[in-house]
C-alpha cells in the first residue's frame, strides 16, 4: 500500500538548509571499410573551439567539491542513492526517454545532495527528490512529459510513497533554487558524438560506439567512485572503452593508450582520462562476469529441473 505524502504530512527544514553484436557488426563492414575511398571526416574549428569552451566550463555543473567524501564518512548513504538511480533507469526505460534525461535527472539529484543538508528518514525525502529532479529532467528534454502521478507508478512495481502534485512542485523549486536554475547541464553526451569522429574518422562505425558508450555511461552513473570525474573525461574513456569491443577498431594505439585522447581537443587531461578509462574497465568487466554467472546459474536451474511430459 503506497503512502500518500502531502506538504502538510512533513516540512522539510532541512532540506533547505555487448561484445558478439561488435564482433559481427566489424565483420559485416569489414569489406566496405577497406576500399580506399572512406569519407574523411573533420570539423570545423568554430566546433572545436566550442567543445574547448564546453571543457572549461564544464566545472560549473558538477557536484561541488567534497561530494564523494559525505558518502566516504556516510553521512550520505550510497546505497539509497544507488536505489534512487535504479528508479531512475527504471523509468526513463519505461518511458523510453532519452539517455539524457536520466543522467540529467541523476546530476540534479546530486548537485543537490552535495550543496544542502538532507534528511533520510524512512527513505521518503530522496524518493521524493528523485521524482523532482526526474521530473525537471523530463521537462528540459522530452517532447510528451508524463503526469508527475504516471512518473511515480507507471514501470515501478513497488512506488512505496506517492507523493501530492503540489509537494512535488515545492521540492521542483527548491531544485530549482539549488542549482542557480541551470538545468542546462554540460553531460558526457555533449561530447561523445565529437569524440567517436575523432577516434574513427570515417564514420562507419559512429552509430555502434555512440549507442554502447551510452549504455556505459548510464550503467556507470550508479557508482560514487565516478562523481569526481568530469563530463568530458567520462566520454572519453567510454568512447575509448567502446572501441575496445570493436575488432576493427581494438587495435587502435589509443585502446591501448587511452591517454592520448588528450589530444582530441584543447583541455583535456591526460591523468584523469587514464584513470577514469581503467576503473570504467573495472566496472564494465564486474557486469559482464556477474551476467556471466546468471547466465550460467539459470541454465544449470533449467537442466535440474524435471521433465514434464504431457
Amino acid at each position: 500500500m503506497s503512502n500518500l505524502i502531502s506538504c502538510s504530512d512533513y516540512m522539510l527544514p532541512d532540506l533547505l538548509c555487448y561484445d558478439e553484436d561488435a564482433e559481427s557488426l566489424s565483420l559485416e563492414l569489414d569489406d566496405n571499410s577497406n576500399d580506399g575511398n572512406e569519407t574523411q571526416y573533420s570539423f570545423p574549428c568554430d566546433i572545436e573551439e566550442s567543445i574547448a569552451r564546453f571543457i572549461e566550463e564544464e566545472g560549473d555543473y558538477v557536484p561541488v567539491f567534497g561530494y564523494r567524501s559525505k558518502f566516504e564518512s556516510q553521512a550520505l548513504d550510497c546505497f539509497a542513492r544507488e536505489e534512487s538511480i535504479e528508479w531512475i533507469l527504471k523509468v526513463y526505460t519505461f518511458f523510453r526517454f532519452q539517455p539524457l534525461t536520466a543522467y540529467l535527472a541523476v546530476n540534479y539529484m546530486d548537485r543537490f545532495l552535495a550543496s544542502r543538508c538532507f534528511p533520510q528518514a524512512n527513505g521518503w525525502p530522496l524518493k521524493l527528490l528523485s521524482v523532482a529532479c526526474l521530473s525537471l529532467a523530463a521537462k528540459m528534454e522530452e517532447p510528451f512529459v508524463p503526469s508527475l502521478l504516471d512518473l511515480q507508478v507507471f514501470g515501478v512495481t513497488n512506488s512505496k510513497f506517492i507523493f501530492e502534485h503540489q509537494t512535488i512542485r515545492r521540492m521542483e523549486l527548491m531544485v530549482l533554487g539549488a542549482l542557480d536554475w541551470r538545468l542546462r547541464s554540460i553531460t558526457p553526451f555533449t561530447f561523445i558524438d565529437f569524440f567517436a569522429h575523432k577516434l574513427d574518422s570515417t564514420g562507419t562505425l559512429i552509430n555502434y560506439l555512440v549507442s554502447r558508450a551510452t549504455q556505459i555511461i548510464l550503467h556507470i552513473i550508479r557508482e560514487v567512485s565516478f562523481i569526481e570525474y568530469y563530463a568530458s573525461t567520462i566520454a572519453v574513456a567510454a568512447i575509448v572503452r567502446a572501441a575496445n569491443e570493436i575488432p576493427l577498431l581494438s587495435s587502435s594505439t589509443l585502446v591501448h593508450n587511452p591517454g592520448k585522447a588528450e589530444e582530441w581537443c584543447h583541455g583535456l587531461n591526460k591523468e584523469s582520462i587514464i584513470s577514469c578509462y581503467d576503473l570504467m574497465e573495472d566496472v564494465v568487466t564486474e557486469i559482464k562476469q556477474r551476467s556471466s554467472i546468471d547466465i550460467k546459474n539459470n541454465t544449470t536451474t533449467k537442466n535440474n529441473s524435471p521433465t514434464h511430459r504431457f
